[in-house]
């Protein structure tokens, strides 16, 4: 059983694409919630194309009353402002994410070179205020040993590689999931809990859980594209089905 995270990114994108206040993120969470969503993922970028900062702050308080049940994650760089939500909110768990200059989603995990100690403090802050950290990573072993030497708590494997050859199908697609599964065999081996995200939908979703071992998939733009034509505590309960968390 994978615990499914709802991605609220996309109601947030649609609400600033008019201005105003509507579609409501923090409504869209509640009905979220509602339909039996374990988790709820937000990824305030700093130029707030679609989560606001404020909205980090009104999801917390929305979930508040549900926290024992619902957890809450927030991704995203590890900019100042970020850490400075992280550390004041406290969710269940952070994401840390790398950031490319123009880029519209994220594109690829840490890579495995990138310089440890400044991260690995901001690591064990946020853990020593109760708060579980995952890295965003591809399924390689050399990131997911440099994510066990940080010292966190998860890795995020990134899905798009994985929904192409989905895409592909045949031996492409046996060799993804291959690849899948040996990354989150090695993280479970080093003591590492497995995340996984990105272009996760309907179709690709059963096979890909067919890999051991998923703690969490955080899905959002496909759930959200769902949700326009069946409604949105529909589309969740869908995936819930699917994940084997209802």
């Amino acid at each position: 059983m994978a615990r499914l995270s709802v991605n609220v990114n996309k109601v947030a994108t649609l609400r600033n694409s008019r201005g105003g206040a509507v579609p409501s993120v923090v409504d869209a969470v509640q009905v979220c919630v509602g339909a039996g969503a374990p988790g709820i993922t937000v990824h305030p970028r700093a130029d707030e194309r679609h989560i606001r900062r404020r909205d980090v702050y009104d999801i917390a308080a929305a979930l508040e009353p549900v926290r024992s049940t619902v957890e809450y994650n927030i991704e995203g760089d590890p900019r100042p402002g970020l850490i400075e939500m992280v550390e004041e909110l406290r969710p269940d768990q952070c994401t840390l994410v790398p950031v490319r200059p123009g880029e519209l989603t994220s594109e690829a995990g840490w890579p495995a070179d990138t310089p440890k100690s400044a991260l690995a403090e901001i690591i064990q802050r946020f853990q020593e205020r109760g708060v579980r950290v995952s890295v965003f990573v591809d399924p390689e072993p050399a990131p997911i040993d440099w994510a066990t030497e940080l010292g966190v708590d998860r890795v995020e494997l990134y899905t798009e590689p994985y929904a192409r050859a989905f895409e592909a199908g045949g031996g492409a697609l046996e060799r993804s999931v291959e690849r899948y599964r040996a990354a989150a065999e090695r993280a479970a081996a080093n003591g590492l809990g497995v995340n996984a995200g990105h272009d996760l939908d309907l179709k690709n979703l059963p096979t890909f859980l067919e890999v051991p071992g998923i703690d969490e998939v955080s899905i959002g733009h496909a759930l959200l594209a769902r949700a326009l034509l069946v409604g949105l505590g529909s589309a969740v309960e869908e995936y819930l089905q699917i994940a084997g968390s209802r």
